[in-house]
């Protein structure tokens, strides 16, 4: 379970990274995600749903493996 604070950077890091950067905008436009309220992924940011819960979203409608869903491997802050 993904319990670490989620920035829509975060987010939008995570679906370049999965989709490629050109696709990744046009599925956020275009995906309807039922599990919130049937609204795309971008209308679901403006409404201020949590880009976390966004980005389970996509996962789960897209079914991004669980191994994938934390995004791309990054060096930790410091």
């Amino acid at each position: 379970p993904y319990t670490t604070l989620f920035r829509s950077s975060e987010f939008w890091t995570n679906m370049d990274y999965e989709f490629g950067a050109g696709y990744a905008r046009v599925l956020a436009g275009d995906l309807v995600l039922g599990s919130l309220g049937n609204m795309t992924a971008l209308e679901a940011l403006e409404a201020g749903v949590a880009p976390k819960d966004v980005w389970l979203a996509v996962c789960e409608t897209q079914d991004i493996p669980e191994v994938r869903r934390l995004g791309p491997d990054r060096e930790p802050r410091r």
